[in-house]
Protein backbone atom coordinates (compact mmCIF):
# COMPACT_ATOMS: atom_id res chain seq x y z
CA UNK A 1 0.00 0.00 0.00
CA UNK A 2 1.56 3.15 -1.45
CA UNK A 3 1.22 6.74 1.27
CA UNK A 4 -1.69 7.87 -1.04
CA UNK A 5 -3.44 4.87 -0.40
CA UNK A 6 -2.78 4.73 3.32
CA UNK A 7 -3.76 8.57 3.47
CA UNK A 8 -5.41 10.64 1.38
CA UNK A 9 -4.03 13.55 2.45
CA UNK A 10 -0.45 12.57 1.08
CA UNK A 11 -2.01 12.67 -2.61
CA UNK A 12 -1.01 15.41 -5.50
CA UNK A 13 -3.99 17.67 -5.74
CA UNK A 14 -4.69 19.80 -8.28
CA UNK A 15 -7.63 22.05 -8.44
CA UNK A 16 -10.43 19.33 -9.55
CA UNK A 17 -8.96 16.86 -7.17
CA UNK A 18 -8.71 19.27 -4.53
CA UNK A 19 -12.00 20.56 -4.59
CA UNK A 20 -13.77 17.07 -5.03
CA UNK A 21 -11.52 16.39 -1.50
CA UNK A 22 -13.44 19.43 -0.22
CA UNK A 23 -16.07 18.94 -1.68
CA UNK A 24 -17.87 16.72 1.12
CA UNK A 25 -17.31 19.13 3.79
CA UNK A 26 -18.57 21.60 1.84
CA UNK A 27 -21.88 20.27 1.11
CA UNK A 28 -21.97 19.01 4.86
CA UNK A 29 -21.65 22.32 5.80
CA UNK A 30 -24.33 23.18 3.26
CA UNK A 31 -26.77 20.88 4.92
CA UNK A 32 -25.86 21.88 8.44
CA UNK A 33 -27.13 25.07 7.38
CA UNK A 34 -30.44 24.07 5.66
CA UNK A 35 -31.33 22.44 8.42
CA UNK A 36 -30.56 25.62 10.63
CA UNK A 37 -32.41 27.53 8.67
CA UNK A 38 -35.22 25.15 8.10
CA UNK A 39 -35.33 24.59 11.98
CA UNK A 40 -35.88 28.55 12.28
CA UNK A 41 -38.61 28.48 9.06
CA UNK A 42 -40.86 25.64 11.45
CA UNK A 43 -40.37 28.06 14.16
CA UNK A 44 -41.21 31.21 12.61
CA UNK A 45 -44.41 29.33 10.32
CA UNK A 46 -45.54 26.95 12.55
CA UNK A 47 -45.19 29.34 16.03
CA UNK A 48 -44.31 32.40 15.93
CA UNK A 49 -41.91 35.35 15.22
CA UNK A 50 -41.37 35.76 18.92
CA UNK A 51 -40.21 32.53 18.96
CA UNK A 52 -37.90 32.92 16.37
CA UNK A 53 -36.63 36.32 18.07
CA UNK A 54 -35.53 34.15 21.46
CA UNK A 55 -34.15 31.72 19.53
CA UNK A 56 -31.46 34.71 18.43
CA UNK A 57 -31.53 35.93 22.14
CA UNK A 58 -29.97 33.06 23.76
CA UNK A 59 -28.14 31.88 20.73
CA UNK A 60 -24.99 33.38 22.52
CA UNK A 61 -25.04 30.35 24.44
CA UNK A 62 -25.22 28.02 21.53
CA UNK A 63 -22.02 29.92 20.04
CA UNK A 64 -20.17 29.41 23.56
CA UNK A 65 -20.64 25.65 22.79
CA UNK A 66 -19.69 25.32 19.11
CA UNK A 67 -17.29 27.52 19.86
CA UNK A 68 -15.41 25.42 22.59
CA UNK A 69 -16.25 22.11 20.04
CA UNK A 70 -14.41 23.96 17.47
CA UNK A 71 -11.52 25.37 18.99
CA UNK A 72 -10.92 21.61 20.13
CA UNK A 73 -11.63 20.47 16.58
CA UNK A 74 -9.66 22.51 14.51
CA UNK A 75 -6.94 22.88 16.78
CA UNK A 76 -6.66 19.48 17.59
CA UNK A 77 -6.61 18.54 13.92
CA UNK A 78 -3.99 20.55 12.71
CA UNK A 79 -2.25 19.05 15.81
CA UNK A 80 -2.95 15.83 14.53
CA UNK A 81 -2.70 16.20 10.76
CA UNK A 82 0.71 17.72 11.43
CA UNK A 83 2.18 14.91 13.36
CA UNK A 84 0.32 11.95 10.53
CA UNK A 85 2.30 14.21 8.01
CA UNK A 86 5.45 13.94 9.99
CA UNK A 87 4.82 10.18 10.58
CA UNK A 88 4.51 10.01 14.27
CA UNK A 89 0.89 8.69 13.89
CA UNK A 90 1.01 6.34 16.98
CA UNK A 91 1.66 10.23 19.17
CA UNK A 92 -1.46 11.34 16.80
CA UNK A 93 -3.63 8.64 17.65
CA UNK A 94 -3.24 9.48 21.36
CA UNK A 95 -3.46 13.16 20.72
CA UNK A 96 -6.98 12.17 19.31
CA UNK A 97 -8.23 10.28 21.96
CA UNK A 98 -7.27 12.82 24.42
CA UNK A 99 -8.93 15.85 22.61
CA UNK A 100 -12.27 13.36 22.35
CA UNK A 101 -12.01 13.05 26.39
CA UNK A 102 -11.96 16.56 27.07
CA UNK A 103 -14.36 17.55 24.36
CA UNK A 104 -17.31 15.16 26.80
CA UNK A 105 -15.94 16.64 30.14
CA UNK A 106 -16.22 20.07 28.98
CA UNK A 107 -19.71 19.24 27.41
CA UNK A 108 -20.85 18.17 31.25
CA UNK A 109 -19.11 20.97 32.87
CA UNK A 110 -21.51 23.45 30.21
CA UNK A 111 -24.48 21.46 31.37
CA UNK A 112 -24.42 21.23 34.85
CA UNK A 113 -23.78 24.88 34.99
CA UNK A 114 -25.77 25.98 32.30
CA UNK A 115 -28.88 24.19 34.28
CA UNK A 116 -27.99 25.52 37.46
CA UNK A 117 -28.36 29.33 36.39
CA UNK A 118 -30.42 28.61 33.60
CA UNK A 119 -32.81 32.07 34.51
CA UNK A 120 -30.39 34.66 35.58
CA UNK A 121 -28.56 33.13 32.14
CA UNK A 122 -31.49 34.19 30.00
CA UNK A 123 -32.38 37.46 31.75
CA UNK A 124 -28.65 38.53 31.65
CA UNK A 125 -28.97 38.04 27.93
CA UNK A 126 -31.88 40.45 27.36
CA UNK A 127 -35.20 38.97 27.26
CA UNK A 128 -38.04 40.38 27.39
CA UNK A 129 -40.64 39.34 29.54
CA UNK A 130 -42.49 38.32 26.20
CA UNK A 131 -39.60 36.17 25.21
CA UNK A 132 -38.46 34.93 28.50
CA UNK A 133 -40.59 31.54 28.76
CA UNK A 134 -39.46 30.90 25.03
CA UNK A 135 -36.14 31.14 25.86
CA UNK A 136 -36.22 29.17 28.40
CA UNK A 137 -37.79 26.19 26.82
CA UNK A 138 -34.88 26.44 23.84
CA UNK A 139 -32.22 26.30 25.99
CA UNK A 140 -32.93 24.13 28.81
CA UNK A 141 -33.13 21.02 26.21
CA UNK A 142 -29.99 22.68 23.77
CA UNK A 143 -28.26 22.66 27.06
CA UNK A 144 -29.05 18.92 27.67
CA UNK A 145 -28.15 18.06 24.24
CA UNK A 146 -24.35 20.15 25.02
CA UNK A 147 -21.97 17.11 25.16
CA UNK A 148 -23.87 15.58 21.67
CA UNK A 149 -23.04 19.40 19.86
CA UNK A 150 -19.67 19.36 20.79
CA UNK A 151 -18.66 16.13 19.80
CA UNK A 152 -20.56 16.52 16.19
CA UNK A 153 -18.11 19.30 15.91
CA UNK A 154 -14.88 17.24 16.88
CA UNK A 155 -16.00 14.14 14.61
CA UNK A 156 -17.10 16.39 11.94
CA UNK A 157 -13.68 18.18 11.70
CA UNK A 158 -11.90 15.03 12.65
CA UNK A 159 -13.18 12.58 10.11
CA UNK A 160 -11.69 14.87 7.09
CA UNK A 161 -8.38 14.31 9.58
CA UNK A 162 -8.79 10.51 9.40
CA UNK A 163 -8.92 10.70 5.31
CA UNK A 164 -12.91 10.10 5.43
CA UNK A 165 -14.38 13.24 4.52
CA UNK A 166 -17.42 11.36 2.97
CA UNK A 167 -18.86 9.50 6.30
CA UNK A 168 -18.87 13.19 7.76
CA UNK A 169 -21.23 14.44 4.70
CA UNK A 170 -23.06 11.27 5.07
CA UNK A 171 -23.46 11.59 8.53
CA UNK A 172 -24.54 15.38 8.15
CA UNK A 173 -27.03 14.81 5.60
CA UNK A 174 -28.73 12.19 8.05
CA UNK A 175 -28.29 14.49 10.79
CA UNK A 176 -30.36 17.31 8.84
CA UNK A 177 -33.18 14.62 7.80
CA UNK A 178 -33.55 13.92 11.18
CA UNK A 179 -33.90 17.08 12.18
CA UNK A 180 -36.38 17.84 9.57
CA UNK A 181 -38.56 14.97 10.47
CA UNK A 182 -38.33 15.50 13.80
CA UNK A 183 -39.27 19.13 13.76
CA UNK A 184 -42.54 18.34 11.74
CA UNK A 185 -43.09 15.52 14.23
CA UNK A 186 -42.71 18.22 17.33
CA UNK A 187 -43.75 21.24 16.21
CA UNK A 188 -46.87 20.63 13.76
CA UNK A 189 -48.10 17.17 14.54
CA UNK A 190 -47.40 17.10 18.39
CA UNK A 191 -47.67 21.00 18.77
CA UNK A 192 -45.17 21.04 21.65
CA UNK A 193 -43.68 24.45 20.48
CA UNK A 194 -40.45 25.89 21.10
CA UNK A 195 -39.46 23.17 23.07
CA UNK A 196 -39.85 20.30 19.85
CA UNK A 197 -37.16 22.77 17.93
CA UNK A 198 -34.88 22.28 20.23
CA UNK A 199 -35.56 18.30 21.02
CA UNK A 200 -35.28 18.31 16.89
CA UNK A 201 -31.92 19.77 16.77
CA UNK A 202 -30.20 17.91 19.65
CA UNK A 203 -31.66 14.53 17.71
CA UNK A 204 -29.71 16.24 14.87
CA UNK A 205 -26.41 16.37 17.30
CA UNK A 206 -26.37 12.59 18.32
CA UNK A 207 -26.10 10.93 15.25
CA UNK A 208 -22.69 12.02 14.07
CA UNK A 209 -22.10 11.75 17.83
CA UNK A 210 -22.72 8.47 18.05
CA UNK A 211 -21.54 7.00 14.44
CA UNK A 212 -18.45 9.19 15.50
CA UNK A 213 -18.21 7.07 18.43
CA UNK A 214 -18.82 3.61 16.84
CA UNK A 215 -16.20 4.34 13.70
CA UNK A 216 -13.33 5.43 15.76
CA UNK A 217 -13.76 2.54 18.30
CA UNK A 218 -13.75 -0.01 15.59
CA UNK A 219 -11.18 2.20 13.54
CA UNK A 220 -12.10 0.15 10.25
CA UNK A 221 -14.12 1.57 7.49
CA UNK A 222 -14.89 -0.24 4.05
CA UNK A 223 -11.67 0.96 2.38
CA UNK A 224 -9.77 -0.73 5.43
CA UNK A 225 -8.37 0.42 8.70
CA UNK A 226 -8.07 4.37 9.01
CA UNK A 227 -5.01 5.69 10.67
CA UNK A 228 -7.21 7.21 13.20
CA UNK A 229 -8.84 5.28 15.88
CA UNK A 230 -9.14 5.65 19.86
CA UNK A 231 -6.11 4.39 21.76
CA UNK A 232 -4.95 4.91 25.43
CA UNK A 233 -4.32 8.56 25.46
CA UNK A 234 -0.97 9.84 27.28
CA UNK A 235 -2.07 12.88 29.43
CA UNK A 236 0.13 15.33 27.68
CA UNK A 237 -1.80 18.79 28.77
CA UNK A 238 0.78 20.41 26.45
CA UNK A 239 -1.06 19.14 23.52
CA UNK A 240 -4.82 20.44 24.79
CA UNK A 241 -3.00 23.75 25.48
CA UNK A 242 -1.56 23.82 21.53
CA UNK A 243 -4.77 22.81 20.50
CA UNK A 244 -6.57 25.34 21.90
CA UNK A 245 -4.21 28.00 20.97
CA UNK A 246 -4.09 27.03 17.58
CA UNK A 247 -7.73 26.79 17.39
CA UNK A 248 -8.49 29.57 19.43
CA UNK A 249 -9.44 32.02 16.51
CA UNK A 250 -12.34 29.88 15.80
CA UNK A 251 -13.26 30.37 19.62
CA UNK A 252 -12.54 33.37 19.22
CA UNK A 253 -15.32 33.90 16.09
CA UNK A 254 -18.01 31.90 18.19
CA UNK A 255 -17.28 34.27 21.44
CA UNK A 256 -17.28 37.35 19.75
CA UNK A 257 -20.49 36.38 17.29
CA UNK A 258 -22.18 35.69 20.75
CA UNK A 259 -21.13 38.81 21.94
CA UNK A 260 -22.16 40.74 18.57
CA UNK A 261 -25.70 39.06 18.42
CA UNK A 262 -25.71 40.07 21.97
CA UNK A 263 -25.57 43.70 20.85
CA UNK A 264 -27.15 42.92 17.31
CA UNK A 265 -30.25 41.95 19.71
CA UNK A 266 -30.27 45.08 21.95
CA UNK A 267 -30.05 47.38 19.30
CA UNK A 268 -32.36 46.06 16.97
CA UNK A 269 -35.05 46.06 20.46
CA UNK A 270 -34.19 49.38 21.37
CA UNK A 271 -35.17 50.29 17.84
CA UNK A 272 -37.87 48.61 16.65
CA UNK A 273 -39.07 45.59 19.63
CA UNK A 274 -39.20 42.24 18.82
CA UNK A 275 -39.81 42.61 15.12
CA UNK A 276 -36.49 44.27 14.89
CA UNK A 277 -34.91 41.11 17.10
CA UNK A 278 -36.85 39.01 14.43
CA UNK A 279 -35.61 40.52 11.69
CA UNK A 280 -31.91 40.54 12.90
CA UNK A 281 -32.44 36.86 13.51
CA UNK A 282 -33.25 36.08 10.06
CA UNK A 283 -30.25 38.06 8.60
CA UNK A 284 -28.05 35.67 10.72
CA UNK A 285 -29.36 32.87 10.17
CA UNK A 286 -29.29 33.67 6.00
CA UNK A 287 -25.32 34.36 6.91
CA UNK A 288 -24.95 31.60 8.00
CA UNK A 289 -26.42 29.83 5.32
CA UNK A 290 -24.54 31.49 2.69
CA UNK A 291 -21.27 31.51 4.05
CA UNK A 292 -21.36 27.43 4.65
CA UNK A 293 -19.49 26.45 1.44
CA UNK A 294 -16.97 29.38 2.47
CA UNK A 295 -16.84 26.88 5.87
CA UNK A 296 -16.88 24.10 4.20
CA UNK A 297 -14.11 24.54 1.74
CA UNK A 298 -11.89 26.11 4.44
CA UNK A 299 -12.73 23.09 6.59
CA UNK A 300 -12.48 20.27 3.62
CA UNK A 301 -8.49 21.69 3.04
CA UNK A 302 -7.18 22.45 6.11
CA UNK A 303 -6.16 18.74 6.62
CA UNK A 304 -4.60 18.81 3.95
CA UNK A 305 -2.51 22.01 4.52
CA UNK A 306 -1.44 20.50 7.81
CA UNK A 307 -0.39 17.85 6.34
CA UNK A 308 1.74 19.02 3.05
CA UNK A 309 3.42 21.55 6.11
CA UNK A 310 4.17 18.86 8.00
CA UNK A 311 5.66 16.98 5.37
CA UNK A 312 7.50 19.86 4.21
CA UNK A 313 6.31 19.75 0.66
CA UNK A 314 6.72 23.82 -0.19
CA UNK A 315 5.98 23.04 -3.90
CA UNK A 316 2.53 21.43 -2.79
CA UNK A 317 1.53 23.93 -0.46
CA UNK A 318 2.00 26.70 -2.80
CA UNK A 319 0.03 24.55 -5.58
CA UNK A 320 -2.77 24.47 -2.92
CA UNK A 321 -3.03 27.78 -1.33
CA UNK A 322 -3.67 29.25 -4.77
CA UNK A 323 -5.85 27.18 -5.74
CA UNK A 324 -7.55 27.99 -2.31
CA UNK A 325 -7.54 31.94 -3.32
CA UNK A 326 -8.88 31.22 -7.07
CA UNK A 327 -12.01 29.08 -5.77
CA UNK A 328 -12.90 31.56 -2.85
CA UNK A 329 -12.59 34.53 -5.22
CA UNK A 330 -14.90 32.93 -7.53
CA UNK A 331 -17.87 32.01 -4.85
CA UNK A 332 -17.61 35.06 -3.18
CA UNK A 333 -18.86 37.02 -6.55
CA UNK A 334 -21.67 34.26 -6.77
CA UNK A 335 -22.72 34.22 -2.96
CA UNK A 336 -22.83 38.08 -4.02
CA UNK A 337 -25.28 38.10 -6.86
CA UNK A 338 -27.94 35.20 -4.65
CA UNK A 339 -27.79 37.23 -1.51
CA UNK A 340 -28.52 40.64 -3.68
CA UNK A 341 -30.66 39.72 -5.68
CA UNK A 342 -32.72 37.29 -3.69
CA UNK A 343 -32.80 38.98 0.04
CA UNK A 344 -36.34 40.04 -0.68
CA UNK A 345 -37.22 36.00 -1.36
CA UNK A 346 -35.37 34.82 1.33
CA UNK A 347 -37.35 37.09 3.72
CA UNK A 348 -40.55 36.02 2.95
CA UNK A 349 -39.61 32.61 3.59
CA UNK A 350 -38.77 33.12 7.34
CA UNK A 351 -41.42 36.23 7.90
CA UNK A 352 -44.34 34.59 6.48
CA UNK A 353 -47.20 36.55 6.67
CA UNK A 354 -45.62 38.92 9.35
CA UNK A 355 -45.11 41.98 6.80
CA UNK A 356 -43.77 44.02 9.37
CA UNK A 357 -40.79 41.50 9.84
CA UNK A 358 -40.77 41.13 5.71
CA UNK A 359 -40.31 44.48 5.12
CA UNK A 360 -37.84 44.88 8.33
CA UNK A 361 -35.29 42.29 6.48
CA UNK A 362 -35.96 42.68 2.80
CA UNK A 363 -34.67 46.36 3.31
CA UNK A 364 -31.73 45.08 5.15
CA UNK A 365 -30.34 42.60 2.69
CA UNK A 366 -29.12 44.60 -0.40
CA UNK A 367 -26.77 46.32 2.06
CA UNK A 368 -25.86 43.13 4.10
CA UNK A 369 -24.82 41.44 0.80
CA UNK A 370 -22.26 43.30 0.10
CA UNK A 371 -20.41 41.21 3.23
CA UNK A 372 -20.22 38.45 1.31
CA UNK A 373 -17.75 39.72 -1.07
CA UNK A 374 -15.09 39.48 1.35
CA UNK A 375 -15.95 36.88 4.12
CA UNK A 376 -14.83 34.06 2.17
CA UNK A 377 -11.39 35.63 1.90
CA UNK A 378 -11.55 36.64 5.44
CA UNK A 379 -12.57 33.21 6.78
CA UNK A 380 -9.94 30.83 4.29
CA UNK A 381 -7.40 33.21 5.85
CA UNK A 382 -8.15 32.41 9.65
CA UNK A 383 -8.49 28.62 8.21
CA UNK A 384 -5.03 28.88 6.75
CA UNK A 385 -3.51 30.37 9.39
CA UNK A 386 -4.63 28.14 11.84
CA UNK A 387 -3.68 25.16 9.99
CA UNK A 388 0.05 26.62 9.50
CA UNK A 389 -0.42 26.47 13.58
CA UNK A 390 -0.07 30.22 13.30
CA UNK A 391 -2.89 30.83 15.69
CA UNK A 392 -2.08 34.28 16.32
CA UNK A 393 -2.59 35.54 12.63
CA UNK A 394 -5.66 33.22 12.33
CA UNK A 395 -7.13 34.93 15.99
CA UNK A 396 -6.47 38.46 14.69
CA UNK A 397 -8.51 38.11 11.45
CA UNK A 398 -11.13 36.07 13.07
CA UNK A 399 -11.76 38.73 16.36
CA UNK A 400 -11.19 41.71 14.12
CA UNK A 401 -14.18 40.46 11.90
CA UNK A 402 -16.51 39.14 14.46
CA UNK A 403 -16.21 41.45 16.65
CA UNK A 404 -13.46 44.30 16.95
CA UNK A 405 -14.91 45.99 13.89
CA UNK A 406 -18.13 44.90 14.11
CA UNK A 407 -18.48 46.11 17.98
CA UNK A 408 -16.89 49.55 16.74
CA UNK A 409 -19.31 50.38 13.81
CA UNK A 410 -22.46 48.70 15.98
CA UNK A 411 -21.71 51.12 18.74
CA UNK A 412 -21.13 54.38 16.50
CA UNK A 413 -23.61 53.69 13.45
CA UNK A 414 -26.97 52.78 14.45
CA UNK A 415 -26.35 56.62 16.34
CA UNK A 416 -25.78 58.39 13.13
CA UNK A 417 -28.14 56.36 10.39
CA UNK A 418 -30.60 54.09 13.03
CA UNK A 419 -31.52 50.72 11.41
CA UNK A 420 -29.54 51.38 8.28
CA UNK A 421 -26.48 51.32 10.56
CA UNK A 422 -26.83 48.13 11.74
CA UNK A 423 -26.74 46.60 8.34
CA UNK A 424 -23.87 48.08 7.31
CA UNK A 425 -21.92 47.23 10.33
CA UNK A 426 -20.88 43.48 9.11
CA UNK A 427 -19.82 44.71 5.47
CA UNK A 428 -17.88 47.54 6.86
CA UNK A 429 -16.00 44.54 9.44
CA UNK A 430 -15.55 42.27 6.77
CA UNK A 431 -14.26 44.91 4.28
CA UNK A 432 -11.54 46.31 7.01
CA UNK A 433 -10.92 42.71 8.07
CA UNK A 434 -9.80 41.68 4.61
CA UNK A 435 -7.57 44.88 4.07
CA UNK A 436 -5.64 43.21 7.19
CA UNK A 437 -6.37 39.41 5.58
CA UNK A 438 -4.28 40.62 2.35
CA UNK A 439 -1.44 42.50 4.73
CA UNK A 440 -0.76 39.08 6.65
CA UNK A 441 -0.76 36.88 3.49
CA UNK A 442 2.03 38.85 1.91
CA UNK A 443 3.53 38.94 4.99
CA UNK A 444 4.17 35.92 5.64
CA UNK A 445 4.75 34.36 2.31
CA UNK A 446 8.00 33.92 2.94
CA UNK A 447 7.78 32.23 6.39
CA UNK A 448 5.76 29.58 4.13
CA UNK A 449 6.02 29.87 0.44
CA UNK A 450 2.95 29.49 0.16
CA UNK A 451 2.46 32.37 -2.60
Amino acid sequence: MNETQRNPLAGRFDALSLIRFAFPSMIMMLFMGLYTVIDTVFVARFIDTNALSSINIVCPVINLIVGLGTMLATGGSAVVAGKMGSGRTEEARSNFTLIIITGIIIGLVITVIGLLFLDEIIRGLGASEILFPYCREYLTVQLIFAVGNIMQVLYQNLFVTAGKPTLGLILSVCAGAANILFDYIFIVLLQTGIRGAALGTGIGYMIPTLAGTIFFLKGTSSSGRSELYFCKPDMDVSVLIRSCSNGVSEMVSQLSAAVTTFLFNATMMRLLGEDGVAAITVIIYSQFLLTTLYIGFSMGVAPVISYTCGKGDVRQLKRVVRICICFIMTISVLIFLVSFFAGGHIARIFAGNNEAVFEITKGGFPIFAVSFLFSGGNIFASALFTALSNGKASAAISFLRTFGFILLFLLILPELLKVTGVWLAIPLAELFTFLLTICLILGHRKQYGYL
